[in-house]
């Protein structure tokens, strides 16, 4: 999916995606060390956040000024960092990875950050550990596993606060909803949770064709 929709004629999305680059506020040395060791060290490293969807991520956090963020779906943690730099120094992140194997890799990069105070990891299945945090949240940002889009809306849509808000990555998955020929599980989920958020007159959506789709959900106030 193309960082700007499709349709556009660029001349390729490399060439867009260094204009932008080159356009937008910097990542930290901390950020770009980070991301250059996730492509070395882990199996699908373009499950990484990345430069330009790291500065939208800050940006919308810095725009909603949340004191408790939910995150499900660490990975290695650059998404985390970026969401943790955008908050007051009394706002905190409980991020969630379910494998247990990235633990040691996630939290050397949180102990690197000057932010790390504000970063409290879970590692399990956020759909057990986040009803056992006793919480409420004022924002989350979900990229976890996408066969359980369907599930994360329907469990724990109640941990987030009236008036809050759900970032949502990969929810146009590299264009593949659009496109009839993709019907493996992963899409399928997809499309079920993109139909069920349409549909549910609690929240108002838009969808920002930023990389794999970023859906921005607000929960009403009533």
């Amino acid at each position: 999916m193309s960082l700007s929709g499709q349709g556009i004629g660029y001349t390729g999305e490399d060439v867009l995606e260094d204009y932008i680059s080159r356009h937008i506020s910097p990542e930290s040395r901390l950020l770009e060390s980070l991301y250059r060791e996730t492509n070395l060290a882990m199996l699908n490293p373009r499950m990484v956040s990345g430069h330009i969807q790291g500065r939208a991520i800050k940006m919308l956090v810095s725009m909603i000024r949340p004191s408790n963020v939910l995150e499900v779906g660490t990975f290695t943690g650059y998404a985390t960092l970026c969401i943790a730099e955008a908050l007051s120094p009394y706002g905190r992140v409980h991020t969630v990875e379910i494998d247990d194997e990235k633990e040691d890799f996630i939290r050397k990069w949180i102990d690197s950050s000057p932010y790390s105070d504000r970063i409290i990891l879970h590692i399990g299945d956020a759909l057990e550990v986040v009803p056992s945090l006793g919480e409420q949240f004022d924002m989350a940002f979900i990229d976890g596993e996408k066969r359980e889009y369907p599930e994360y809306w329907d469990k724990l849509f109640p941990y987030i606060k009236k008036g809050g808000f759900i970032i949502v990555d990969n929810t146009l998955w590299d264009g593949h909803v659009a496109d009839s020929r993709f019907n493996d599980e992963q899409t399928e989920a997809i499309r079920r949770f993109n139909d069920m958020v349409a549909s549910d007159r609690r929240v108002e959506v838009a969808i920002i064709p930023i990389r794999d789709g970023l859906s921005v959900i607000r929960k009403n106030e009533n």
